[in-house]
């Protein structure tokens, strides 16, 4: 019997790539993904570019539809309107306290209760989440909900009327409960075993580690209460109370309706770009504060709305 006994040459060996090509049709639906993401956004953005060009733009070509991306015949009339009003940056700091104490009240409350909602251990705890469930469809309405506010609980033309009735989301407070419920146990049990209380369990060990889904509802919670405008204009009489949102509502009223109280040469300048300004005026914090916490916002809904 024959054997070979020659070794290989091990450099002349030939060195084939490791790496997977990708296909014809995985690249094709990489460029078209691409170009339909890319089309998605340009929609998206069009309506609020619009709204700035707008802003900037000269009631003539406003009222001719000749504005699109750009400003046509520049101008500043509304904006030094409404920021010369020293109103305006009183409304302004009410909207921001507003926003401040709600997001803190709202967050105060809804943590703990999604939390204890998330034990199985506690007794009630299905009466408890049909109680929150149950508002979801149902209201007193209207009329009850303003008797309530103004006259039984006396909080008419004060920042609790704003702050306090829509204290608790429902919907927030179940995606809070859902990511809780997917918290792993063993930490908790360890943490118990090393002498924490449920309140050390809850504030050292089970806080820290739901950042994601914390800085998620923060975020919901603050531009719903930047954004609101009923509430204060249902409860509130004062001017000096009123939120931006209220002001600049106020101001789109009087430069619709000159005799209301806005009258002058400026006047149908400012009424050809007023929801401009104001809507420009009002989202812009909200724009500057978005970056901050956008990249625990995805993560903080999946991991709060998926149980694993």
């Amino acid at each position: 019997m024959v054997t070979d006994t020659t070794v290989p040459d091990i450099s002349a060996v030939r060195t084939e790539p490791t790496t997977v090509k990708d296909t014809v049709a995985y690249r094709t639906f990489s460029v078209a993904n691409v170009v339909a993401l890319l089309i998605v956004c340009a929609v998206t953005l069009y309506p609020f570019v619009n709204l700035v060009a707008k802003a900037f733009s000269s009631e003539g070509f406003i009222a001719a539809g000749e504005v699109n991306l750009l400003p046509r015949g520049f101008n500043l009339e509304t904006f030094k309107v409404v920021m010369d009003d020293a109103m305006f940056w009183i409304n302004y700091k009410n909207t921001v306290v507003y926003t401040v104490v709600g997001t803190v009240v709202a967050m105060a409350l809804t943590t703990p209760y999604a939390y204890a909602l998330s034990r199985q251990h506690l007794k009630g705890r299905s009466f408890f989440i049909g109680v929150a469930v149950f508002t979801m469809f149902f209201s007193g309405g209207l009329i009850p909900n303003y008797i309530l506010v103004s006259d039984v609980l006396n909080m008419r033309n004060s920042m609790w009327a704003i702050v306090l009735p829509g204290a608790i989301s429902v919907f927030n407070l179940l995606v809070m409960k859902s990511f809780f419920e997917n918290f792993p146990t063993e930490l908790e049990e360890a943490a118990a075993i090393d002498g924490l209380t449920t309140y050390g369990v809850f504030g050292r060990i089970v806080l820290p580690l739901s950042k994601a889904v914390l800085a998620t509802m923060t975020l919901f919670y603050a531009v719903s209460l930047w954004n609101s405008w009923f509430s204060a204009f249902l409860y509130l009489d004062q001017k000096e109370l009123f939120p931006v949102t209220v002001y600049l509502r106020n101001l789109i009223a009087s430069a619709s309706n000159p005799a209301a109280g806005m009258a002058g040469a400026d006047t149908v300048q400012i009424g050809a770009n007023i929801q401009s300004v104001t809507m420009l005026l009002t989202v812009l914090p909200i724009i500057c504060f978005y970056p901050f916490i956008q990249r625990y916002f995805v993560s903080g809904v999946m991991l709060g709305s998926v149980k694993g």
